[in-house]
Parts: C-alpha cells; sequence; structure tokens
C-alpha cells in the first residue's frame, strides 16, 4: 500500500514560519485570517484578494511588531524590511504563499488573483483558532445520539443515522477528555505559581465555561442520565428492524462506512457498529464522565484552598497589626515614638472601647455545674410563644397551596367543561385564587398522574397583579 509524502513540493518547509524569529506573528495572522475565512462572521460572498489580504494582517503585524523571539536564528524576518510594518506584512504573504500555507486561484468574477487557504493550511490554522476561542457547540452530542438512534427506529430510517449515532457517541468522549486535558491545565498552573491574584481571569473564565457548556454536559447532556435511553433504543434496533430494513441498513453501511467494513468483526456491520455504539457510550459513563467531575473538582478544592488560605492571611495580618506597631515602638526613640502613637491615635479616634468588669464573672459551683448537664426536661413555652408559633404558622399555611390540590382541581374543571382551560380565563377574585394562577402551570408539571399538559399561548396574561405568558390547559388526549 503506498503512502503520501506530506514533506514534498510546496510543503517541504511547511512548519518553517512556524520555528522563525516572528512565530508568534505568524501564528497571530493564521488566527485572523482562519477568522476571516472559515470563522463565525466568515465574508463567503467576497474572495480575498492581494489588497484586502494586506488590509486584514496589517493590523496584526502592527500589533506583534515588537515581538521577536530572542532565541530565535537570524533569518529573513530580521532584516532592515521587517521593522516596517507595510514591508514586513508583503513579506509573511510571500513566505505563507512560498511555504504551503496559502495558495492562489483565479476570481473569474473580478477577474483578479485570490488568495485561500491550502488544505493542509486550513487544518494547521483551525488547531490555532480553536486553542485561542474556545469551541462555542452546545456540547449537545449524547442527545444528539439518542436522537440519531431514535431516527434509525423510524420507518425511513437508514444507516446514516446510526453512522451519525456513532459520530456522537465518540464525540462525546472526545468532550469529557477535552474537559479533563482543561482541568488539569488549570489545576497545573495553580500548583505552578500558587497564587490566586495571577489565576483570577483564568477561574471567570472557567466559570463561563461552566455556565456555557459544562452545565449542559452535567445536566440535560449527562451520559449517565441518558445511557438508558441508549441502551433501549440500541436492543430496539437489534430486535424490532425487520428483516428487509436490516439488510438494506447493512447494504448501505459497506457504501458509506468503509472504516466499519475493515475493523468489524463477526458476520454482521449493522451489529458490529451497534455494539461499538454501546461500548463507547459505556466507556462515557464509566471512566470519561467520572474522570471529568474528578479533574473539575480537584481544581475548585484547590482555588477554595488558596481563597481560604488567602483570607487567613489577610485576618492574620490585621490580628497582628497590634504587635507589629509595638515591635515599631520599641525600635524607635522618644520624639518617634510620640509622633508615631499620635498617627495611630487619629487613626483610632472614632474606636469606642468598652471594658468588662471583672466583678460581673463569676464561676459555677459543682452544683450548678451537675445541674446544668443532667437537666432534660424542656421548658413548657408560655402562652404567648405557643400564640406567636401558631400564628406564623398560619401565615406561612395561608398562602401555600398544594399541587397535587391544584392538579386535581383543574381535572374535575377540565371534565366538567370539557374544553382546554386558558390561564387568562381563571378568576383571581382572592388571594388564593391568585396564588392557584400563577402556580397552575407548575402544578400540571409536576403532576403525579402525567395526564395534563400545558402549552404556551401567543398572547400576554396581563392583570392588575402581575403580567406573564398565557397557557392553555388541558388533558392529554
Amino acid at each position: 500500500m503506498s503512502s503520501i509524502t506530506f514533506f514534498e513540493g510546496e510543503r517541504h518547509t511547511f512548519f518553517r514560519p512556524l520555528h522563525s524569529s516572528r512565530r508568534e506573528l505568524v501564528v497571530a495572522c493564521l488566527r485572523a485570517l482562519y477568522e476571516r475565512l472559515h470563522g463565525p462572521a466568515a465574508d463567503y460572498a467576497h474572495n480575498l484578494t492581494r489588497e484586502t489580504l494586506k488590509e486584514l494582517l496589517l493590523p496584526v503585524v502592527r500589533e506583534h511588531l515588537e515581538a521577536v523571539e530572542a532565541d530565535g536564528e537570524p533569518d529573513e524576518f530580521n532584516g532592515a524590511e521587517s521593522r516596517d510594518p507595510q514591508q514586513l506584512t508583503s513579506l509573511l504573504m510571500r513566505v505563507l504563499l512560498r511555504d504551503g500555507w496559502l495558495e492562489q486561484f483565479p476570481d473569474r468574477q473580478g477577474l483578479v488573483t485570490a488568495f485561500r487557504f491550502s488544505r493542509p493550511g486550513v487544518l494547521f490554522a483551525e488547531v490555532f483558532w480553536s486553542l485561542n476561542r474556545p469551541s462555542q457547540s452546545r456540547q449537545r452530542n449524547m442527545r444528539s445520539c439518542r436522537n440519531s438512534l431514535d431516527a434509525a427506529l423510524a420507518e425511513r430510517g437508514d444507516a446514516h443515522d446510526l453512522v451519525d449515532a456513532y459520530e456522537y457517541a465518540v464525540q462525546v468522549n472526545r468532550d469529557l477528555s477535552e474537559g479533563i486535558d482543561y482541568f488539569q491545565e488549570l489545576l497545573r498552573r495553580l500548583m505552578r505559581e500558587a497564587t490566586l491574584h495571577s489565576q483570577w481571569d483564568e477561574f471567570v473564565e472557567f466559570l463561563e465555561r461552566f455556565r456555557r457548556n459544562y452545565s449542559k454536559q452535567l445536566t440535560a447532556d449527562n451520559a449517565t442520565l441518558n445511557r438508558e435511553a441508549i441502551r433501549q433504543k440500541l436492543e430496539r434496533l437489534r430486535s424490532e428492524v425487520p428483516g428487509p430494513k436490516r439488510q438494506r441498513m447493512e447494504e448501505q453501511l459497506h457504501d458509506i462506512a468503509q472504516w466499519a467494513v475493515r475493523e468489524h468483526t463477526g458476520g454482521s456491520v449493522y451489529d458490529w457498529l451497534l455494539d461499538r455504539i454501546d461500548d463507547v457510550v459505556n466507556a462515557a459513563c464509566e471512566s470519561k464522565q467520572p474522570g471529568f467531575i474528578k479533574a473539575m473538582d480537584s481544581y475548585l478544592k484547590r482555588v477554595a484552598g488558596l481563597v481560604q488560605q488567602s483570607m487567613m492571611l489577610r485576618s492574620g495580618q490585621n490580628r497582628h497589626a497590634w504587635l507589629a506597631a509595638i515591635q515599631k515602638l520599641s525600635a524607635l526613640e522618644l520624639p518617634r515614638q510620640e509622633r508615631l502613637l499620635a498617627a495611630i491615635g487619629e487613626r483610632l479616634s472614632f474606636v469606642e472601647l468598652r471594658l468588662l468588669d471583672p466583678s460581673s464573672f463569676r464561676l459555677r459551683s459543682a452544683v450548678q455545674r451537675r445541674k446544668a448537664v443532667t437537666v432534660s426536661i424542656q421548658p413548657r413555652p408560655s402562652r404567648e410563644a405557643r400564640l406567636e408559633a401558631a400564628m406564623k404558622r398560619a401565615e406561612t399555611e395561608a398562602f401555600a397551596v398544594a399541587n397535587e390540590e391544584l392538579a386535581d382541581k383543574l381535572r374535575e374543571d377540565l371534565k366538567l367543561f370539557r374544553h382546554p382551560i386558558r390561564l387568562s380565563s381563571l378568576p383571581v377574585g382572592s388571594a388564593r385564587e391568585l396564588l392557584q394562577v400563577m402556580q397552575a402551570v407548575e402544578a400540571v408539571r409536576n403532576a403525579r398522574g402525567r395526564d395534563l399538559v400545558a402549552r404556551p399561548l401567543p398572547g400576554r396574561l396581563d392583570n392588575e397583579y402581575f403580567s406573564g405568558a398565557d397557557y392553555e390547559i388541558d388533558l392529554k388526549k
């Protein structure tokens, strides 16, 4: 089997710009180019001409003009033209084009020469862009795996749905591994610097990343929560799929998944792929997810320890301020002592000190200590205390409506009226009725029988007490 050589032709010196004295500038320019050509705000309607390419790279060059590696050997970026931003930008364009990162192609619409990434150039530039900008995906690969299996079970499901489910399951492990590496890197930095001040920005970034990605991985996209549902769907695919559909999916897998045909063991690629999905999901639940939670827990414990240590040091400094002042006074001469005491007195002038009378402290006798220890009968509350407790309990229960009680009332009304009930049509004549309206949707969603449904309506519910979305409540058909 012949193999393709990477370092040949225009890729002979592909990585040379990354070893130059301006390697940080090269990486920054590759990030800017990828953002312009393939990022979220990429302009696909217009090609990148020489002028637009120069206008794109010039601000990046000016920002990194002084960033020169001290340990770099003399190269083309150390010449006289590297001090001028315009000339350095032109040089950088030539280097990226010469070493295979960029390529030229004719723009037939504008009748000019345009620039784009070469195939290996766009792959490596995406790595630099991704490192600088964390993934913005919604991290719902486990749910996507479950949904793809649902699609495969449907009447029109095919082998593409199975391959999608497998790829989503693999991506789950990749997401969790990325999270583990991320927390381990944060922990290494904390252990190396051992100070919270320099790591506070990274902790804030972690909180934002947790809100955006990790909270979903631990809740809706949790591997453990979706594991049983995926197992049931895999079992249905093994036992309930008719023979003709199974044969059709087997033939499709031989066409679209050559890698599975080469790797599978046994008689059927279909069964092997279902087993692989099951194994990958089990690995995510039993290995990757616990490791992810453990890595995050270790990082949070370390941050909490540094916070506690910082607070203790600060409180210790305040506690020992008097000792430091006394030591400083003992080392000064009398005139300087007077000036220091006067300065301390001015700062303490607003402090009010009160001393306790020593005669108010009396030691308990042995008989009193024994009585205090052996008393086991609780004192009987007075009538006023019982009345106050009863009033507080009544005030609390007056504005509490049980969800199940409210759900029962809604069932009775729906059976009586035999049509859906709009939230805006419910009465609000008393405080209890107002609370029932405000709590109706929650009661429907938490109903024990799961026989009620609340559908949002386009209109809004506005009255003199509150404003919110209107709902239609009905019995499930």
